[in-house]
């Protein structure tokens, strides 16, 4: 038997569903237009970009996105998000674990905000919240801070 981690990391699934009271916090405060890299089962916001579409190759630009990116593929992604937030006035606020330890992490997420997620979110879908920490990080010139400062989960 896996251990609860590990699913995250797997390549089994890649569309975990974000924990519903993170994204309505998040979208009362960014009112979300494009959802970068969901499934029709899966998506919080009307207007999506499916795995099919591949997030990684369309534009972004004059949007305010939600990414809640596939755990294996988390530098790409990352990357891309910081990319497209240099265009116009797209703001890219991404749902991460935080690997503080990493190259992706310094050379991109220090660039953004970064809101650390405190307790064990649960994903739709899994049995048990994850153990690893996670974190907001967001991108966008024209972002000056917000309310959802913090999370503190049960």
């Amino acid at each position: 038997m896996a251990k609860f981690g590990s699913v995250f990391e797997s390549s089994e699934r890649s569309d975990w569903e974000t924990p519903q009271e993170i994204f309505d916090c998040l979208d009362k405060e960014f009112r979300f237009t494009l959802d970068v890299c969901a499934g029709h089962d899966n998506t919080k916001v009307a207007l999506y970009i499916s795995e099919q579409q591949n997030g990684l190759i369309q534009d972004w630009s004059h949007s305010v996105c939600w990414m809640n990116p596939p755990f294996k593929d988390k530098k790409k992604w990352i990357e891309k998000a910081y990319k497209e937030s240099l265009k116009d006035s797209t703001i890219v606020v991404c749902l991460i674990p935080a690997r503080t330890n990493t190259n992706w992490w310094h050379q991109y997420c220090m660039k953004g905000e970064i809101r650390f997620i405190c307790g064990r979110p649960k994903f739709k879908g899994a049995i048990h919240g994850l153990p690893q920490p996670l974190a907001i990080v967001i991108f966008g010139r024209v972002y000056k801070g917000g309310s959802c400062k913090s999370f503190y989960l049960k």
